[in-house]
């Protein structure tokens, strides 16, 4: 496994802020958030597109993963979405990130799947993958799963499995590992105070299963990247993400097969 951290806990620190957090705990990669105060997004030029390409590997980092924020099954016209995706896609492969995350953003898994196939010729194309995210309409690793069946494009899509999510709607890990079984891209990892109060803690003393999700993850033989998601720009108030760091590279250390 591969260590990387979301400037999720890093709210509007800059890019700057995020590779010297990176480098300091041993971190391998970024995880960067799509959004102006991260200044990382789709509106950037060409330049600024190979100057944050440049910094990072300057850094001896990489590009873990892009975190979009479009809907792949959100309800609405078609259009506007593939047009958010595509435009990440190409962001990612100009700074040298394979994959972006989306969120379902809607229950049906026909409408994801019509807008995975629309986007998987341009994804093959710039080498980069769409990853769903196991979040909101479809938290658990089952309902992604149908989702991306139904899409049927393994070269070009994946699934995030966020820890936290599919537990807190009551599919324990096991469950969640053998229904993402090859659709599994790419990990985050936080803990929290309990199913009902997703507050961050500290990891190792919340209630999340990390422990369970470890072994799993190990005996699976998953060797990608895991990212530590710790979510300060929602909870402004918890610590700063360098004093979370190390349980996250002691979570990656001690699960991953000695393949950090």
């Amino acid at each position: 496994m591969k260590l990387a951290v979301s400037t999720l806990g890093m709210p509007g620190e800059g890019l700057g802020a995020a590779i010297e957090v990176a480098t300091e705990h041993g971190c391998q990669g970024l995880e960067l958030r799509l959004h102006p105060d991260t200044g990382v997004h789709a509106g950037l030029g060409p330049g600024e597109r190979r100057s944050v390409r440049e910094r990072v590997a300057d850094a001896g980092l990489e590009i873990a993963a892009l975190a979009g924020y479009a809907g792949v099954c959100e309800p609405g016209p078609d259009e506007p979405v593939v047009e958010h995706i595509l435009a990440d896609l190409a962001l990612a492969a100009d700074v040298g990130a394979p994959g972006v995350r989306v969120f379902p953003r809607g229950e049906d898994p026909a409408v994801g799947a019509r807008r995975l196939r629309a986007v998987s010729a341009a994804a093959r194309d710039l080498g980069v993958r769409v990853l769903v995210e196991t979040h909101d309409a479809m938290a658990t690793g089952a309902s992604v799963a149908r989702l991306l069946d139904e899409a049927a494009c393994p070269e070009t899509t994946g699934v995030i499995w966020d820890l936290l999510h599919p537990w807190r709607h009551g599919e324990q890990p096991a469950d969640t590992l053998g229904a993402l079984g090859p659709w599994l891209a790419y990990v985050q990892v936080k803990d929290a105070v309990s199913a009902e109060d997703s507050t961050p803690v500290p990891m190792g003393t919340g209630s999340v299963p990390l422990e369970e999700s470890g072994v799993l993850l190990r005996a699976s033989g998953f060797d990608g990247w895991v990212s530590l998601e710790w979510e300060r720009t929602w909870y402004p108030r918890v610590a700063p993400v360098g004093e979370i760091l190390p349980g996250a590279a002691a979570w990656v250390e001690r699960f991953g097969g000695g393949s950090r």
